[in-house]
């Protein structure tokens, strides 16, 4: 075995190791809020329009129901 081979190479994996924990500081620190469009995989799926179960009430129940409001208020 080369012992000068082994040093260049532990010398270099170091100084690989080392501009990584450098990166992950940087990611750490964080600057703050980013501006622009997030990139996909960062962002959930979004469904548009009203969420499921939440219907329009039909008219009759919308008239009771302003119907009871007004009686609230009278009383």
């Amino acid at each position: 075995m080369d012992v000068s081979k082994i040093l260049a190479e532990l010398r270099q994996e170091r100084e690989q190791i080392e501009e990584a924990i450098m990166s992950l500081e940087r990611l750490a620190r964080g600057r703050g809020r980013r501006r622009g469009r997030p990139p996909a995989w960062m962002t959930e799926v979004k469904r548009r329009g009203r969420p499921p179960g939440s219907k329009n009430k039909p008219k009759s129940d919308a008239k009771s129901t302003s119907a009871s409001a007004a009686k609230a208020t009278a009383a």
